[in-house]
């Protein structure tokens, strides 16, 4: 009986030792698979420049700089950059791009960061949007209705809506579902040794309760138009 269970604890330890070889392997011999997203290198840096278009349809647009709990939280290697869209109605659409480099923490669970600022995820569904690339496709998005209950100038509290978009694309790799993205990851670096290079592409439109679809409306509008613009081609 005893010698069974040294046999059992002695597999279970080359196993280990296996395990822990090919992670330590890995790391030595991956390299950084190109983004899917369009961009130009800093010389010198890991750190990509992302061109969100200035001018869609008849948005317009302001750049918006990192913001410093940015700079502190992800690490160094990460790419970062925001527009803020505007129709002629007055909708405001936050867009957001994050690029990861060979740190894969850059990119996060939206199922933390919006309760961590508050935020309550009232609904959530995919949704296809078609795109007008060469070839023409369907973009498979998540869109969660959020809301919040705030405090307004007068010291009433009230209630904001709000719904965000996003999904994260690698390159010839798309999904809006955050453990998929981890399994491509994962089960590409296993195979090829390279690390895919996500990016996490967001959108948060802030809107009165009971405007979400008017809301999505639009951002469905911006995207169809915006993403063959910043995205490369997926090659199926």
């Amino acid at each position: 009986m005893k010698s069974q269970q040294w046999l059992f604890l002695t597999l279970a330890l080359v196993l280990m030792a296996g395990t822990a070889g090919a992670l330590t392997w890995l790391r030595a011999n991956q390299k950084l698979s190109d983004p899917g997203v369009k961009g130009t290198q800093i010389p010198g840096k890991m750190l990509m420049t992302i061109a969100l278009p200035e001018r869609v349809l008849d948005f317009t647009s302001t750049n918006v700089p990192e913001p410093d709990v940015a700079i502190g939280y992800f690490p160094k290697d990460t790419s970062y950059t925001e527009r803020r869209y505007t129709n002629p109605t007055g909708i405001r659409i936050q867009n957001t791009v994050i690029l990861m480099g060979a740190d894969r923490t850059s990119i996060h669970r939206p199922e933390y960061c919006l309760p961590g600022q508050g935020w309550t995820i009232d609904k959530k569904e995919m949704l296809n949007i078609p795109i007008n690339d060469n070839p023409p496709y369907n973009l498979q998005v998540a869109r969660w209705n959020i809301s919040a209950t705030i405090q307004a100038p007068d010291g009433q509290k009230e209630r904001a809506a709000g719904i965000y978009v996003f999904w994260y694309v690698a390159k010839d790799d798309e999904t809006p579902d955050h453990d998929k993205m981890l399994e491509h990851l994962t089960m590409n670096l296993f195979r090829t040794g390279d690390l895919q290079r996500w990016a996490y592409i967001s959108y948060y439109v802030p809107c009165l309760p009971g405007q979400e679809d008017a809301a999505f409306a639009e951002t469905k509008r911006l995207i169809a138009a915006q993403v063959p613009q910043f995205e490369l081609p997926l090659q199926q």
